[in-house]
């Protein structure tokens, strides 16, 4: 068994909600795909410094972080950044890591998009009870 890595589409909210209201060109909002290891570990989506930079997303605030190596930390939150996986997609914000890091995507965004980590396919998809969207529950 291996890491899981996926292709994950971003995109910085604040430009998709200025191209809705007709201030912004579609062409212009920032955009960036990354190769991204599905963490089950890890808790929010992290991304490198970067990549946060290339999207314009701005700080928001910061959060205290558990390293997988014991060490503790604290590390900027950024946002609002659509995460899109396949075909489905949420609006986030996400810890921002060093630059030259692996990008997570974590237990939030997995359970909103309703996909499953399948180490032995080394995949991450949707569960079988919803292929076609996500299926919440409350």
């Amino acid at each position: 068994m291996g890491e899981i890595v996926v292709d994950v589409g971003l995109e910085n909210d604040r430009d998709r909600a200025l191209a809705k209201a007709g201030h912004l060109q579609e062409a212009d909002i920032r955009r960036a795909t990354v190769k991204a290891v599905a963490d089950t570990g890890a808790v929010m989506l992290a991304l490198p410094e970067d990549v946060v930079e290339r999207l314009g997303v701005e700080v928001v605030g910061s959060v205290a972080c558990a390293y997988a190596d014991g060490r503790r930390g604290e590390r900027p939150v950024a946002g609002p950044v659509t995460v899109s996986i396949g075909d489905r997609w949420m609006p986030v914000n996400c810890v921002v890591v060093p630059a030259g890091t692996d990008a997570l995507v974590g237990q939030v965004v997995m359970e909103q998009l309703d996909l499953v980590a399948d180490c032995v396919t080394r995949t991450l998809g949707p569960r079988p009870e919803s292929p076609d969207r996500p299926l919440l529950r409350l």
